[in-house]
């Protein structure tokens, strides 16, 4: 913990290890936000993310359990107007295809919907713009991560369950298993107090970016990666995973979830890549996707987990179910290097407790000889020098545009120069840059750091608009490739 601190000079860290159903560790550093004195606790709240998508399947399982859906229910049964691109894919999609990214869509398909957040899209939204994402594989043949449909999925539950998502996880989570700070929903900052803030910035300037309002409303991506938790609160449910006869059990005494469907959970649903990092740093020869978990083995035994990543916030849930460990590691900065070789670490003190050169500094070291070739790599899609594309330039098709997904844009003069402002997504704003002979928008806003090449295809029938990547290797959330825009008006028009 104290190598990974100095290495990496996290804003605030929470750690936390369980064995055979024990607390043996706990460490907390750093503070809620630079510079404010109020330091990082087992009770600070930090946004999980995408840990917590294992908590919507586990919200399903208690759903099958009760009788009140199945896992192979069509979707459309709880969902009427739900709807894909394939009439034949909207027919067929289960329950269960919403957990395991077997859709057909790409990696990420429709997050701009969700992201950069706060925006304007409801979750009506975001499962209305389903039906205009064209797949890019075939439905159930293979693996590509998405977002959009663990919130069909939370939909799913809210029908199923008689209740908003928000008041279901409280109902069938937060209570019977005593995660007393969880927080989902729309709730106030200063009566839940103990709260992380997200940062920006690298080790020795670390930034709040985007800090919580007053009034946190309840996120559209709730049940893809919206709920926040503390340490405590993860040991917890770390706990009923590790040991359910001792603290899988509700006030009642009554089983949190039936054998059947923990088993269901940690099934192969959908095999995943394999990579060489986990062949040759864990020797790992599987690697897949249960509900809301990833599955693989290290050193020879099972290991079940999962990461979650927003802008400044990092979290990663890592079980050992056959030797009753359970690792937390949540930090409120950009630290995806800190959870990789702290994780890294950690687990290896369980899966080889003899190898005392697998440290901190190891791990920092394999990552640092694969930096050069990621430095390359974004060097060689850096756009490179720019100057402002200018409102009098006639070969700029300026006005307002649509996607059917995404909403309206406009492309507009701001002064002297042309900007992109999208709707329902505030933080994409930006000015229209030429480098060399190509445009792109360079957002305004320091956290949105993907840039966006933008494309004119003008044609007899009208004029259309794509955006890319600059870099190819940006995260996939920034998913430019899946819009088409349509002009639909001049820049005056009302």
């Amino acid at each position: 913990m104290d190598a990974a601190v100095e290495r990496y000079r996290p804003p605030g860290l929470a750690v936390g290890i369980i064995v055979d159903g024990e607390v043996v560790f706990t460490a907390t550093r750093g503070e809620l936000a630079a510079g404010g004195g109020q330091p990082v606790d087992r009770d600070t709240l930090f946004q999980i993310a995408s840990n917590s998508k294992a908590m919507t399947a586990a919200v399903l399982a208690r759903l099958v359990d009760q009788g009140k859906l199945a896992w192979t229910d069509p979707v459309v049964r709880h969902l009427p107007d739900f709807r894909m691109y394939d009439d034949w894919v909207t027919r067929e999609m289960q329950v269960r295809d919403l957990l395991i990214h077997n859709s057909g869509l790409g990696a990420g398909a429709g997050d701009l919907m969700l992201w950069p957040g706060p925006n304007r899209f409801s979750r009506q939204d975001v499962i209305h713009g389903l039906r205009h994402l064209k797949p890019v594989y075939s439905f159930r043949s293979r693996y590509a991560y998405d977002n959009t449909l663990y919130i069909v999925a939370g939909e799913v539950a809210a029908a199923a369950g008689g209740a908003p998502f928000d008041r279901l996880l409280r109902r069938e989570l937060f209570e019977p298993l005593g995660l007393r700070r969880c927080q989902a929903g729309r709730w106030l900052r200063d009566e839940v107090g103990n709260i992380a803030q997200p940062h920006a910035g690298g080790a020795d300037g670390h930034r709040v970016a985007r800090a919580d309002p007053e009034i946190v409303e309840d996120p559209p991506m709730l049940a893809a990666g919206g709920i926040r938790c503390s340490l405590d609160d993860m040991l917890r449910w770390a706990a009923m995973w590790l040991q359910p006869e001792r603290h899988g059990l509700d006030a009642g005494g009554r089983p949190f979830l039936s054998a059947t469907q923990r088993e269901e959970a940690w099934k192969t649903h959908m095999p995943m890549p394999l990579t060489t990092r986990m062949r040759e740093w864990d020797n790992s020869h599987f690697s897949a996707y249960g509900y809301g978990w990833r599955l693989t083995d290290v050193d020879g035994t099972w290991k079940v987990s999962h990461t979650g990543t927003l802008s400044g916030m990092y979290s990663s849930l890592t079980l050992l179910p056959e030797k009753g460990v359970g690792i937390v590691i949540l930090a409120n900065g950009e630290m995806d290097e800190l959870r990789t070789v702290l994780g890294q670490v950690l687990v290896k003190r369980f899966t080889r407790p003899a190898d005392a050169t697998l440290t901190v500094a190891h791990y920092a070291g394999l990552l640092a000889a694969t930096a050069p070739a990621a430095a390359n790599a974004a060097t060689a899609a850096d756009a490179g020098p720019r100057k402002p594309a200018l409102a009098s330039d006639a070969q700029v098709p300026t006005g307002r545009y649509r996607d059917p997904w995404f909403g309206e844009v406009a492309l507009c003069p701001n002064g002297e120069g042309i900007e992109f402002r999208a709707l329902k997504s505030p933080r994409l704003a930006g000015a229209l840059h030429y480098s060399g002979e190509r445009l792109l928008v360079d957002w305004h806003d320091p956290g949105v750091d993907a840039e966006a090449w933008v494309h004119f295809d003008q044609r007899d029938d009208g004029t259309r608009m794509t955006l890319a990547k600059v870099d190819p290797a940006a995260d996939f959330s920034y998913d430019y490739e899946d819009l088409a825009f349509e002009r639909t008006g001049d820049c005056d028009a009302p």
